[in-house]
């Protein structure tokens, strides 16, 4: 045992392969638990062997990450090279950083304080990975168990964050067991059942809730449309009504005069007109004609969309310099189309880093200049809205629209639940990252948000994978990825809020706060050394 932990780069590896080797969708979930302990055991044997060795450890950290981030992410380079590279070494860094933060700790206080320290750290950086300019939640560790919705039907309760505590919490309980066992193989016999029993209860306790939950409400008719749009070569292409058309006539091999609710993926009306012009255009005129002949259909769509500004008073830190005077918002957009005259919006407001939104741009923009990745369509800051504004149908029935990258936001998405929204229709497009594990996770992760809210899901994809997902999380039936298809579905529509939409992310919140009493502490503790 003494010779394995001295190898501290070896250790690095194999945190950092245990970590990818868990991940959805084509890893062994169980492997989380211990992900950590190896990189545990490296710090503890650099840290015993002398005083300055800040260098290795954060080497050996970023080593874990680098590991971590690039296989499991690495199919965001389908999109954008540079992007990859910048996601997996920037967020690998961050992780590095944290760990570093945790070594600098542990030399000053006990072992479990500092593990307790640890496991604060990383639940408020994920929390603040949630938030800032630069966000990329994709790899939070509760995300983790999303092909997997049987083992936590308690996030109604808490959230992603219960997971990352849960993964947290067995590994650094598991490191501190062995790292101070004077007699190993004993301790081994110990912790072992003791260690199943950590990963077991709350398994089994889900598996409870399960088995008890009763999906919940009335039933409506949804279809949701495929394409099969190649963005690189057609979607920017392709006039707005064309698109409409051909949607419409995937519409047709599916509708019946119960259907209510007819979902196309995002930005799938991708020629760019500005609003007041899509009102009055041929497309929305053949949509609305649609809706006559099919009263009961409403159709929630995806649309690229602008909005030009000559009051400067209405410009915002996101609007965009057309020319001297006048100013531009750009908007990745869904539309609801009913029989109520107009139509609603809403604006997508969780927006991809580099792609979307140029991170601090008042700060960036003077300095580089307009540095966004081209991926078709406007290559510009898109403009977003503060409220999670639910979509209300010809009875009154409240829908969610979210749009891609907005489904890996858990509390982002219960805004709409306390809007009173009784079922979730996630619109996105996919097909960058083509046929890869990109597009499988970004599926689990609606698994997530089902269980969190409680809520059924329609999910819309441009390219695949579309699928209808009920209340527990569960994939009840999905499409194939690459195919020009139409699923046909059930949603339940709930009124009930779950603990976690009432309470958000109490979990990490909790965490912010020890993290803080910790911090205090430690200062104080090396002012009064110090003195």
């Amino acid at each position: 045992m003494k010779q394995f932990y001295q190898k501290p780069f070896f250790l690095a590896v194999l945190s950092g392969l245990l970590l990818a080797c868990s991940w959805p969708t084509y890893g062994s979930t169980l492997l989380i638990f211990f992900a950590f302990i190896p990189l545990l055991f490296a710090e503890k044997t650099l840290r015993e062997s002398h005083d300055k060795v800040k260098f290795k450890v954060w080497v050996c950290a970023y080593i874990t990450f680098v590991i971590w981030n690039a296989i499991t992410t690495w199919w965001l380079y389908y999109a954008s090279g540079f992007g990859m590279f910048f996601a997996v070494l920037v967020n690998a860094l961050l992780m590095s950083i944290l760990f570093l933060l945790y070594h600098v700790v542990s030399k000053r206080i006990a072992a479990k304080w500092s593990l307790f320290f640890f496991v604060c750290l990383w639940l408020s950086f994920e929390k603040f990975h949630l938030n800032w300019d630069f966000s990329w939640p994709w790899l939070n560790l509760g995300n983790v168990f999303g092909d997997y919705p049987k083992w936590i039907q308690w996030y109604e309760y808490t959230g992603t964050f219960g997971g990352s505590l849960w993964v947290l919490g067995v590994n650094v309980l598991a490191f501190y067991a062995v790292s101070n066992a004077e007699n190993v193989k004993s301790t081994f016999q110990k912790m072992v059942p003791r260690i199943v029993l950590m990963i077991a209860i709350p398994i089994v306790f889900s598996l409870w809730i399960y088995n008890i939950y009763e999906i919940k409400g009335e039933t409506k008719e949804v279809i949701v449309l495929q394409p099969n749009v190649d963005p690189y070569t057609e979607k920017y292409d392709t006039p707005n009504f064309i698109i409409a058309k051909g949607l419409l006539a995937q519409t047709d091999s599916l509708i019946t005069p119960n259907t209510e609710f007819v979902i196309a993926p995002e930005t799938v009306l991708a020629e760019s007109t500005p609003f007041d012009g899509f009102y009055n255009s041929p497309s929305r005129a053949l949509m609305t004609n649609y809706i006559t002949q099919h009263p009961k259909a409403q159709l929630l769509w995806g649309i690229d969309t602008y909005h030009f500004i000559f009051d400067p008073k209405d410009v915002s830190p996101s609007s965009n310099v057309y020319r001297e005077g006048m100013w531009v918002d750009f908007y990745n957009a869904a539309l609801f189309i009913n029989q109520k005259p107009g139509f609603q919006k809403y604006y997508k407001s969780k927006l991809v880093v580099g792609i979307e939104n140029l991170p601090y741009k008042s700060i960036l923009e003077p300095l580089l200049g307009n540095v966004m990745l081209d991926l078709g369509g406007t290559i510009s800051t898109k403009t977003t809205q503060k409220e999670r504004t639910p979509f209300i149908a010809n009875d009154g029935t409240k829908v969610a629209p979210i749009i891609c990258y907005e489904s890996v936001y858990g509390e982002y998405v219960s805004g709409f639940v306390k809007n009173q929204a009784q079922f979730l229709a996630i619109i996105t497009n996919d097909a960058w990252w083509n046929e890869t594990q990109g597009h499988k996770q970004h599926l689990t992760f609606a698994s997530l948000r089902a269980i969190e809210t409680r809520r059924d899901i329609a999910r819309s994809a441009n390219t695949g994978i579309s699928a209808f997902i009920n209340q527990k999380g569960e994939i009840i039936s999905r499409t194939k990825y690459g195919e020009k298809t139409a699923l046909k579905g059930h949603v339940h529509l709930n009124s009930k809020m779950t603990f976690y939409v009432f309470s958000g992310d109490y979990i990490a919140y909790m965490a912010m706060f020890f993290l803080s009493l910790l911090t205090g502490y430690i200062v104080v503790k090396k002012r009064a050394v110090v003195y």
